[in-house]
């Protein structure tokens, strides 16, 4: 029994606040802001019985040209031809307005099933508002408090029999699940898993404000999916899209392609909407598998690039630089080799890391980015078994072995792969914390040469392993005892 709900109204109405009780978490950024969000977000929801797709959309407003108000407008109207059924929110405590009498028309012309939704209706300064709203000709409006879930009740009632219908004339479906940022498990699988549509492949595409990451997606999924323009910092919510991305072979693979805000500089940051969209953005990170840095091909390599794409490597992710605004360059070559030597003397932490051209403005470069995606989730996972790793470490050993700081000679007994997903690996040693950081990147470059993993986040734990007597320290045994306890007879005298 699946349907598709589209939450509309005026800005400031409630829409995301109901949004994120249908879907059970709050992954709408909600704020007393008007025009908090600018995207189409789809989330699985869940009331009582009842499962469906609801889709957040932006507020309407009375504009229908070119500008940021009148593209956010456009692409409502799209969610609402999309949509099955149209939830039409007004707010209680405001009363009808003259554009709430626009939007009633509009959705009354272009949605087949419309239910009025009166929110904030808790406590008697909603009363007028409510009665209002049957002006509107939508029929009796449900009173509803998205804040304190109430009213919830009497939308189930309206919904169910419409659900029934379209269960009747049409197959069960499951609603596509928008998806929590959190940490996933997963990093002891021995194999590469392969991305499908119940697991896919997780992408975050992050970089600066105006790098082009919108349109990029929009290029991938082959639809104007994502608001886009000249604006810096269009997106705020961190919106998460399902595709499946046809590579050069032909290969489809199942992705879910996270949009994120536009990273400043910290100290620019003063807005508490902004901070709100940057979290955003770094929770997407954190939940995705490959993150690709998209950067500006006419300021490439500023400082917050640098700053993402540690934090990228950082939280153990594969990661992939992408050039964008390639169309524009004229001497392509001489700007790829500057731009290779800038990627290895600023990113040392990244070397051997696929560094991509794209423009997102007319699709070239995309069949390179989605082969650097899948090579990089490929080296993410790569185990590598422990006899060749022991053998290896003998090789670098004779090649260079470890310093003996203060005359303590560190001995490196063996070593194995404790991880993937960053490749994590240990090394059981005499004092490990004698040794130094430099022979520990020597051990890691190695990794990274011998085992073809460039680029990847490695991970290297020294542990020590103890060599002293178990047996030091305890009480010797009488000879009589330590005999009755290995089952001999006391030595009594009596032969």
């Amino acid at each position: 029994m699946s349907f598709t709900l589209a939450i509309v109204g005026r800005p400031n109405v409630g829409k995301s606040t109901l949004f994120n009780r249908l879907v059970g978490r709050r992954l709408a950024l909600v704020d007393d802001q008007p025009g908090v969000t600018r995207d189409l977000r789809e989330g699985a929801a869940k009331l009582a019985d009842l499962r469906f797709t609801v889709i957040d959309t932006a507020g309407l407003e009375e504009v229908t040209d070119d500008s940021l108000q009148g593209r956010m407008r456009r692409l409502t109207e799209r969610a609402v031809d999309m949509a099955d059924v149209c939830l039409f929110m007004v707010d209680a405590r405001v009363g009808i307005t003259p554009s709430d009498l626009v939007f009633a028309e509009i959705l009354r012309k272009r949605s087949a099933h419309v239910v009025l939704v009166a929110n904030k209706a808790e406590g008697n300064a909603a009363e007028a508002g409510v009665l209002e709203a049957y002006s509107l000709g939508l029929g009796e409006p449900i009173r509803l408090s998205a804040e304190h879930g109430e009213g919830l009740t009497d939308l189930y009632t309206v919904l169910m029999p419409l659900a029934d219908g379209f269960a009747e004339s049409r197959p069960d479906e499951t609603p596509e699940i928008d998806v929590d940022l959190s940490e996933e498990d997963g990093d002891d699988m021995d194999v590469v898993p392969v991305p499908t549509r119940a697991k896919p492949l997780q992408v975050a595409v992050v970089g600066r404000p105006n790098a082009g990451k919108s349109t990029l997606i929009n290029q991938i999924v082959k639809e104007d999916r994502l608001l886009t323009g000249p604006e810096a910092g269009i997106t705020r919510d961190a919106i998460s899209l399902m595709t499946e991305w046809a590579g050069p072979d032909g290969v489809a693979v199942p992705m879910r392609i996270f949009d994120t805000a536009g990273m400043r500089k910290k100290a620019k940051i003063q807005e508490k909407l902004e901070k709100l969209s940057v979290s955003d953005g770094l929770r997407a990170v954190k939940f995705a598998e490959v993150v690709v840095v998209l950067l500006d091909a006419e300021i490439p390599f500023e400082q917050q690039d640098l700053r993402i794409a540690d934090l990228a490597e950082r939280e153990g992710r594969a990661v992939v630089i992408a050039v964008n605004k390639w169309d524009v360059e004229e001497d392509k070559q001489g700007k790829l080799k500057e731009l290779k030597e800038s990627f290895e003397r600023l990113l040392p932490q990244l070397r051997g890391a696929p560094l991509i051209t794209v423009s997102a403005k007319t699709g070239r470069g995309l069949d390179r980015l989605q082969q650097a995606i899948m090579r990089a989730y490929d080296m993410w996972n790569r185990r590598v078994t422990t006899a060749q790793l022991n053998r290896w470490l003998s090789g670098m050993l004779e090649a260079h072995p470890p310093p003996a700081p203060q005359g303590k000679r560190i001995k490196m007994k063996y070593m194995t792969q404790a991880k993937t997903r960053p490749p994590g690996f240990v090394v059981m040693c005499s004092h490990p914390d004698k040794v130094p950081e430099s022979y520990n990147r020597y051990l890691v470059n190695g990794l990274r040469v011998d085992f073809d993993m460039p680029g990847t986040p490695i991970r290297l734990w020294m542990r020590g392993q103890s060599e002293a007597n178990p047996y030091k320290g305890r009480k010797k045994a009488p000879p009589s005892k330590l005999r009755k306890h290995i089952g001999g007879k006391p030595n009594d005298g009596s032969r």
